[in-house]
């Protein structure tokens, strides 16, 4: 018998089944085709991560040519054809994720499960030679005298934390069992996860809106998302933007903006209602809202006596204009032959009015009655309002909980992988007490501590010099 005689066998689930399936088992719990498989993943994750995922065809073949291609051979058409501009969402990215939790569920079921049965199961070492290939062993010499060596050492070990297990002249103690259960534990955080990048390749989804203030808006804008993700789209709710605006430093530029924003179902009740900023973003029912841009919608204006008139401006790119600017035309006849160019940089109020050959004629400010004079005509032109537009980034990502808690799981796992799962046996045969153990890690803690039981046994066993068998490095 070796040092595992009397432990109750656990047959691996390997060894059932066809052979076929046997060595297929084999192949997938190899821990050397989890670590290549860990590496690819790697590698791919850095380059979704380099590579600028979800942009246009036109993106790529400005910032990825085909002369001279980047390292060579990654031009624009490589990027598109090997999935690289959406790594994440491609199906042999997502079959990687798959052969590897396949590899970890198989070494889990046919290596940590078993080991973790093997643990639990007991039985009492009979024979004096199965202490012999212990870790550390020794043998006491009782004398006539003696009291019960075996009743004497039960309080001890619990006081240390072991279960202990008698039956008669022998005795099975054991502690640190979360050891054995750790590394599961490990594994299956890990499968979790994956689970969740899985999940959330296939129903996330990315959306942008840009809307003006006091306008209402439902999800439709969808940028990146998976081929199952229009499951996640609300259809069932909108959000009206109640107010935008811009909180501006002394020196003119931008402090923080801010949407007042309201979710809004289909009666028209309001269900939720947050002003959101930068770093503070609007989560309902899953989805989440982040303030990430802003625009200048729309201009009210006054010609003269004249009702108010909503115009569209829009985003100029004028070269060496030293930022954003918008603009829009009025017409200051019925007709529309005739008109001035607004231009502006923000939503503090300053317009700049220019004539139709684009000369400057005149500037104003939100609130303001200016007089403007084209040709032989002198007109009032009053600037009532600057209706500012927000700008959303919507994200769904169905995963992020499952993704949560299998990152808990590891680290919970993680803490109790380095639990000792130590086990101590003894028995008394005749005038001799045999003392053995062993554990799976912190081998000198352990020897300290077999040193103390034997300590504890030796007043029983009138102190002879205890002979120990240890076999250095074995665990």
């Amino acid at each position: 018998m070796d040092a595992n005689d009397g432990m109750k066998a656990t047959q691996p689930l390997g060894a059932v089944g066809p052979a076929w399936s046997r060595a297929l088992l084999r192949v997938v719990a190899d821990l050397r085709l989890a670590i290549v498989l860990l590496l690819v993943i790697a590698v791919a994750s850095i380059a979704g991560t380099v590579i600028e995922q979800g942009q246009s065809i036109e993106f790529y073949q400005a910032n990825y040519p085909e002369d001279p291609a980047l390292f060579g051979f990654l031009s624009w058409k490589v990027l598109l054809i090997l999935g690289l501009d959406a790594v994440y969402r491609t199906w042999w990215y997502l079959g990687l994720l798959v052969l590897f939790g396949s590899s970890l569920a198989a070494c889990t079921f046919t290596r940590q499960w078993p080991a973790l049965k093997a643990a639990r199961n007991w039985s009492y070492y009979r024979l004096p030679r199965q202490f012999e290939k212990l870790a550390l062993s020794a043998r006491l010499d009782l004398p006539e005298t003696s009291s019960e060596p075996i009743a004497s050492a039960m309080p001890w070990l619990k006081t240390r934390g072991y279960r202990v297990f008698a039956d008669g002249a022998a005795l099975y103690a054991r502690k640190g069992i979360a050891g054995r259960i750790g590394p599961i534990i490990v594994h299956a955080g890990m499968l979790i996860v994956l689970a969740g990048a899985i999940v959330g390749a296939l129903t996330g989804f990315i959306a942008q809106e840009l809307v003006p203030s006091g306008q209402t808006f439902q999800v439709q804008n969808i940028i990146d998302g998976g081929p199952l993700a229009a499951g996640n789209v609300p259809r069932d709710w909108s959000v009206k933007v109640n107010r935008f605006w811009i909180e501006y430093l002394p020196d003119g530029n931008i402090d923080q903006f801010y949407s007042d924003l309201s979710v809004i179902d289909q009666g028209g009740e309001e269900r939720d209602r947050q002003t959101i900023y930068v770093n503070k973003p609007l989560r309902y029912r899953g989805v989440t809202m982040y303030q990430t841009d802003w625009g200048i919608a729309a201009v009210r204006v006054r010609i003269n006596n004249s009702p108010k008139i909503q115009l569209p401006m829009g985003k100029l790119d004028l070269p060496g204009a030293g930022g954003r600017i918008w603009g829009t035309w009025v017409p200051t006849k019925p007709d529309m032959s005739e008109g001035v160019s607004l231009l502006t940089r923000d939503l503090q109020g300053a317009v700049l009015i220019y004539d139709a050959k684009g000369r400057p004629i005149a500037t104003t400010r939100v609130g303001r009655s200016t007089p403007i004079t084209l040709g032989d005509r002198t007109l009032t032109l009053a600037v009532d309002e600057l209706i500012g537009s927000t700008g959303l980034q919507i994200k769904a990502d169905p995963s992020i909980p499952i993704v949560y808690l299998g990152f808990g799981l590891l680290m919970v796992g993680v803490v109790m992988s380095y639990f000792s799962h130590s086990q101590i046996w003894l028995l008394q045969e005749g005038r001799s007490l045999y003392v053995g153990g062993r554990t799976n890690r912190a081998q000198v803690a352990f020897e300290r501590e077999m040193l103390e039981a034997i300590a504890q046994l030796r007043p029983v066993a009138d102190r002879p010099a205890p002979s120990a068998s240890a076999s250095a490095g074995q665990s």
